[in-house]
Order: C-alpha cells, then sequence, then structure tokens
C-alpha cells in the first residue's frame, strides 16, 4: 500500500467531482438493472457514461482490469468480470465503479436487488449499508484505523454476518489506491490515526455465511468459499475540520430506485470550511 498523501481543498474537491460522477454513472445504472439484462451490457453504458462527462474509467486498464466495471453477483464478493450472463430475478449484483478526471480518482460501490429478493439477503443488504455509515462516524480526527474497523465488524458480527478480512478500504487521490489501508475489522485503539485532509475509500464487504474467500481461474473474480452471497457498499470521505464529509452519494441510485433516504444528511458539505 502506497504511503498516506494529504489532501489540500482544491485537491478534495477534485476528488469530490470524481466522486459524483461515479455517483451519477450507478444512478444511471439504478434504472437498467433488471431481469434479462448483462452485466456486459451495464459495463458498455457506463464506459460511454464516464466518456461522454469527459473523463476515463478509473477501472479499465487498471493493474489489466478488462472492463470499465467491477460486477459481482451473488456469491461474487468483488472484482467480477462483466459477462452476456444474464441476470435473474432474485439476484443481487454489485456494482464498483471507478472514474479518473482531472488527475484524481473516484471510487465507490452499491449492491443492487435485480426485481424482488429474499428478505434474508434484504437484511444482509441492510446491515451492511448500515455499517458503512456507522464506519464514516469513526472517521474523525484522533481516532484511528482500528477504531473504524472494530465498528464495522461489530455491528455486522453482532447481526450474524461474517467480515472479508483479505480485501480492504484505502485512500484514494491522484493514484486509485494509496494509504492507510482501512480493515473492515480491527482493533480499537490501534492503527494509523486519523488527520485532517485524508481522504479514504470506506467498503464493508460482508457475506452471508463464511468470511473464507476463493479466486476464480480468471484471477480477479473473488467469491465466498460456500457460494453464499455477499455484499459490499462504498463511499469516498474527506477528513475535514476534524469531521468525515462524503464526496460520493447514493442519492442518484435512490431517485432512481425511488427511495426516500436521510443516512447521509450527517455527512454532507454543510458547515463553514476553513482552507
Amino acid at each position: 500500500m502506497s504511503k498516506i498523501i494529504l489532501k489540500s481543498r482544491d485537491e478534495i474537491e477534485l476528488i469530490r467531482e470524481s466522486s459524483l460522477l461515479v455517483s451519477k454513472t450507478l444512478g444511471m445504472l439504478a434504472k437498467e438493472i433488471k431481469p434479462g439484462v448483462t452485466s456486459l451490457e451495464l459495463d458498455k453504458k457506463a464506459e460511454e457514461y464516464i466518456r461522454d462527462n469527459n473523463a476515463e474509467p478509473g477501472f479499465l486498464g487498471l493493474y489489466d482490469f478488462p472492463n470499465t466495471l467491477c460486477a459481482s453477483p451473488n456469491a461474487q464478493v468483488v472484482h467480477g468480470i462483466p459477462n452476456k450472463n444474464i441476470l435473474e430475478e432474485g439476484d443481487v449484483i454489485s456494482i464498483d465503479c471507478g472514474v479518473y478526471k482531472n488527475g484524481f480518482y473516484g471510487d465507490h460501490a452499491y449492491t443492487f436487488p435485480v426485481g424482488e429478493i429474499s428478505n434474508e439477503i434484504k437484511a444482509l443488504l441492510k446491515t451492511t449499508k448500515e455499517s458503512l455509515y456507522i464506519g464514516i462516524e469513526c472517521f474523525k480526527e484522533g481516532n484511528r484505523v482500528g477504531d473504524l474497523g472494530y465498528s464495522i465488524q461489530n455491528h455486522c458480527e453482532k447481526n450474524g454476518y461474517s467480515v472479508v478480512r483479505e480485501l480492504v478500504g484505502h485512500g484514494i487521490g491522484k493514484n486509485m489506491h494509496e494509504g492507510p489501508e482501512i480493515p473492515n475489522y480491527g482493533v480499537r485503539g490501534t492503527g494509523k490515526k486519523f488527520t485532517n485532509g485524508m481522504v479514504i475509500a470506506i467498503e464493508p464487504m460482508i457475506n452471508l455465511g463464511s468470511k473464507k474467500l476463493k479466486q476464480l481461474d480468471d484471477g480477479w473474480t473473488v467469491t465466498t468459499f460456500d457460494n453464499k452471497v455477499s455484499a459490499h457498499f462504498e463511499h469516498n470521505v474527506a477528513l475535514i475540520n476534524g469531521k468525515p464529509e462524503l464526496l460520493s452519494t447514493f442519492s442518484f441510485i435512490y431517485e432512481a430506485m425511488g427511495i426516500l433516504s436521510d443516512e447521509e444528511k450527517p455527512f454532507k458539505k454543510s458547515r463553514e470550511i476553513n482552507s
């Protein structure tokens, strides 16, 4: 993992611009995700949308990844390669998307239901998304990486789910992956201390069954070992004046899906910010 690079206010605004384009891309895709479509079709729409907005897909070619989206249905945790398999009623699919614009990356993810899903899977998605905001709340000046990881782990495990260990969040900026690593588990009071100017991607990856993973022969796709469903939600967050501020948003997704939510309100850009 690269070193931690603190960001200026101007740099944070550029990361916000890239992050919001990811948000808008996911919102556009939310209208397209339904039984009968393929992840490859979604991938093509995302690439076209990003380029039409004067940016480049952040994942395409990064570490030789072959597509614009990481599209991971059901038991796939992350890094699924878009393909021609048809999505079916009751599936879920995690869409992770990156954008590169004006020299900075944005990167976040949402796990979408495909049609009507089971109550069991709804509960997994609900808890995973709750844990994301619990983690964001811990991203405060003076707290440490272990505090954030513990908060996510505690919420998910007390609800009966398992936390992926091998895959973690990260700093983000001119590079897609910067320091510090942000695990979704941890020990309170340990790890790097959070400092103003940090920008990170917080991304709980939570499994319905075992936390054990396996990698497919394509060299990218990571699945649960027991083939039970996994959920993944991710936001980009800056530490400004000691408090977390969201650079990405799920509001475009919610608008497309007819969802009302005030979950992001505590972390919106609403306070006076010093340069």
